[in-house]
This record gives structure tokens, C-alpha cells and sequence, in this order.
């Protein structure tokens, strides 16, 4: 118990004491999640009574899926979809409750993420596709791997959940943490000093992902994109992929930043990146894991040119 209000104390110094010391200022003037401006067209299919948006490039009858992680939306990918879809059909998703897909009370567990991205090769009449999961995408990408394998191709892990073990307490304490009210509440200063947490050094591109957050705290949907955050929290630890590693079949792409900060989580089991990369490395059969330098959480934005020639190079 003892441990567990350190932690917790540790969490909350960070996100005041770090936001206290960022000297930035945003438009603090609050947007919709439909006024969001992707640079694509942005399209809609029903998925169980689920408006889900994704946007759609490219022509080859070989198709790429891109998953988005936890708190993000499919805008996380345009550092990487022109390129693509230079020689793929490349298909961004905005999962349930988020970006410009509609947001509910839904069940949020890793198989109704899994079970609503094969709606959408349902839908759009694709039998089988390649899919790129980043961070909480790349735990929904592996339980495609394993519980509908005929439906996907090669497999693309960037900075993937679902390596990392959570002992019981360690879960429990996670999920009590992260509610809605605290995705709700989380400060501008302490917004800012998050997102930078995802990259070694934050690209200026990168910035409009702060910038949208803090604007979307006054959307009509926000509080239900809270809980779409708490509860996919709840689902990675629920849905844990470790255990079940050895049985993905596919071909697969395991990409890394040597400075990840989230992956170990650093209130929990602070140590190098490389230690929990070598896990994937070592029990799934068919892997060719690459970790970059001087790169943080988010690969695809931070090493894009690298990810980019990474991707290409492993689906040709």
C-alpha cells in the first residue's frame, strides 16, 4: 500500500512540477472533434452501430491498416501516409472514441478493438491486410495476429503495448489511477509536458498534438473520449498479449526508439527500452525488431524517413 501512494504521489509531481516549469502558450479557444483538420479527406462506415472515420489513400490491391495508440487519432500517421501510399492501399483509422469517429460508453476491451478493425475489412470488402499498430495500436494489431490470422498479412509493431508484464497490484493500481476524471482534469502546463514525453526531441510538426488536445478539452464529446482513454487503459492490461507472443505466425516488423519514456512505464519499471524490446525479439518466431537512436516513443513521427524505409522495405 505504502508503495503504491509513492507512486501515485511520483505521478502527481510529475505532471505538476514538470507543467509548472513549460513556459509555452497555446490557443486555448476550444474546437469539436469534427472541426479537426487532418490534411485528407476523412471517411465513415457504420462498424456495430459505430460511425468509425479513417482516411483512405492510395490504389494497390495491397492494403496497409494504420492503428493509432492511446489518447491519439489517425492525424498520427502523416508523417508516413504519402509515402505509402506510393505503392500501398493505406487505410488510418480513428478507433472508437476518438478523432472523428463516434464516441460512446462502449465495452473498450482489446477484442472489440480487434473485432471492430475486421468490421472494417468487412465493410470495405478487404479478405486480408497488413497492419501497422503503434503503442496501444500495436497490442490491437498483435490480438488480430492471434484471433483472426486468416485476415491479417505482415504485422508492424512501433513501440508496441503488450511486452511489458503488470504484476496484479501493479494493474490494479494503474487502472484506479487513470479515470476519466483524470484525463478530464489534466492541466494545460501538465498537457504539454505529457505529450513531449513521446519523443526524444519534439519535432515542430508535432506540435499541433498539444495544441489539439488542450483545444478539444471543451468538445462536445471530450468527456466520453475520457473515457474511451480510461477504459482502453483498463483493456491493454486486461487484454495482455505476453503470455501468447510465441503463437503470432506472421511476418513481423518490430520497431523501437532507444529512448522511449512510456515503454517501460517509468513509475513501475523504470529501466532501458532495449530490455523490453529483446522480449518481442525473442518469443515471436518471425521478427526483424530495429531500435533507433536519439528517438522517443512515437517512431512514425520522430524517425519518419527511417520508419518510412523500414515499412517498405519489410512489406516488398
Amino acid at each position: 500500500m505504502n508503495r503504491l501512494i509513492i507512486l501515485i504521489i511520483a505521478l502527481v509531481l510529475s505532471m505538476s512540477m514538470n507543467g509548472c516549469a513549460t513556459a509555452r502558450f497555446y490557443n486555448l479557444e476550444s474546437i469539436n472533434y469534427d472541426e479537426l483538420d487532418y490534411g485528407y479527406p476523412v471517411q465513415k462506415t457504420a462498424i456495430k452501430n459505430i460511425n468509425l472515420a479513417y482516411i483512405d489513400q492510395g490504389s494497390a490491391d495491397q492494403v496497409l491498416i494504420l492503428i493509432h495508440g492511446l489518447g491519439t487519432y489517425a492525424k498520427g500517421w502523416i508523417q508516413n501516409i504519402d509515402v505509402l501510399a506510393e505503392k500501398y492501399r493505406v487505410i488510418a483509422v480513428d478507433l472508437p472514441g476518438y478523432g472523428k469517429s463516434d464516441k460512446g460508453y462502449y465495452e473498450y476491451s482489446m477484442g472489440f478493438n480487434a473485432e471492430v478493425l475486421v468490421g472494417l475489412l468487412d465493410s470495405l470488402g478487404i479478405e486480408k491486410a497488413s497492419f501497422a499498430g503503434h503503442s496501444m495500436g500495436g497490442q490491437i494489431a498483435m490480438t488480430i495476429a492471434l484471433d483472426y490470422p486468416e485476415r491479417l498479412d505482415k504485422l508492424i509493431l512501433i513501440s508496441p503495448a503488450g511486452f511489458e508484464r503488470f504484476s496484479d497490484g501493479e494493474g490494479a493500481w494503474l487502472m484506479k489511477v487513470m479515470t476519466p476524471e483524470l484525463v478530464r482534469d489534466t492541466p494545460v502546463r501538465s498537457i504539454d509536458v505529457n505529450l513531449r514525453y513521446n519523443f526524444y526531441e519534439t519535432p515542430k510538426a508535432a506540435e499541433f498534438m498539444i495544441a489539439e488536445r488542450i483545444q478539444l478539452r471543451g468538445a462536445k464529446d471530450f468527456e466520453r473520449y475520457c473515457y474511451a482513454v480510461s477504459k482502453n487503459v483498463e483493456a491493454m492490461i486486461k487484454g495482455f498479449v505476453y503470455d501468447r507472443l510465441g503463437e503470432i505466425s506472421q511476418p513481423t516488423l518490430i520497431l523501437w526508439g532507444e529512448n522511449d519514456q512510456l515503454i517501460p512505464n517509468r513509475f513501475l519499471h523504470a529501466g532501458p527500452t532495449h530490455e523490453i524490446a529483446a522480449i518481442g525479439e525473442k518469443e515471436i518466431p518471425d521478427n526483424q525488431t530495429i531500435i533507433f537512436p536519439h528517438c522517443g516513443h512515437f517512431v512514425q513521427f520522430e524517425k519518419a524517413d527511417e520508419t518510412n524505409q523500414a515499412i517498405l522495405n519489410f512489406l516488398e
